[in-house]
């Protein structure tokens, strides 16, 4: 598949673009390059590798969730300006 000159002119309108003429004629072999890239990747036989999402192994480094006191309510909202029993008190934002 080649890209032509209208098919640039025609995504650089729809991006809202402009261009010059010597742009549209660079961008558009520069676009074709690419393009041709692409073709040469599809012919690669790949099917004896298997589908990835990462192409390094990913571990996730999170620490054991441990079972813990939690702080205690009265430490928690020792700055608190108002509180209500044990939750913060604050000034209403929605009408």
């Amino acid at each position: 598949m080649s890209l032509s000159r209208d098919d640039v002119e025609h995504v650089a309108l729809l991006s809202r673009l402009h261009f010059s003429e010597e742009e549209l004629t660079q961008f558009t072999a520069q676009l074709n390059d690419i393009l041709g890239h692409f073709a040469a990747l599809q012919e690669a036989d790949t099917s004896h590798i298997s589908a990835t999402t990462h192409v390094v192994p990913m571990v996730n480094v999170l620490r054991d969730d441990n079972r813990r006191p939690s702080l205690d309510p009265d430490a928690a909202l020792a700055n608190a300006p108002e509180r209500v029993d044990d939750l913060y008190k604050v000034p209403r934002v929605v009408e």
